[in-house]
């Protein structure tokens, strides 16, 4: 079963991960962004809790963070993605979306998340 991952931030402070495994995906808040007096929830759909989020393929939240219509053609020809793919899709393409949150494949967390 493939297994992949990724750190969540907001606002550049790691909040969570995010593991898909098989066409399971699954959110969970880091222990030290819930121990903060400042957290915030990534989103009003997914507060704040200690227990993970799992969903079949992505959470609603992440999907909308995926390209759509011409600019998902784009990015899916570009990097010789599936459409299929969305936990791909947001791997490749959310490391600087739009707003406050970004998601950062696990392998790249320690450089900033940027291939350079």
């Amino acid at each position: 079963m493939r297994r992949r991952s990724a750190i969540v931030r907001l606002d550049g402070q790691q909040v969570g991960t995010l593991v898909e495994a098989g066409r399971q995906v699954t959110f969970v808040y880091d222990a030290q962004w819930l121990a903060r007096a400042d957290a915030v929830p990534v989103s009003v759909t997914i507060p704040l809790r200690t227990e993970p989020y799992a969903t079949e393929g992505l959470h609603p939240f992440f999907e909308n963070l995926l390209p759509e219509g011409w600019l998902l053609e784009l990015a899916t020809r570009k990097l010789k993605i599936s459409k299929d793919d969305a936990f791909g899709l947001l791997l490749s393409t959310c490391a600087d979306c739009v707003g406050a949150v970004e998601i950062v494949p696990s392998e790249n967390a320690a450089d900033g998340g940027r291939d350079e």
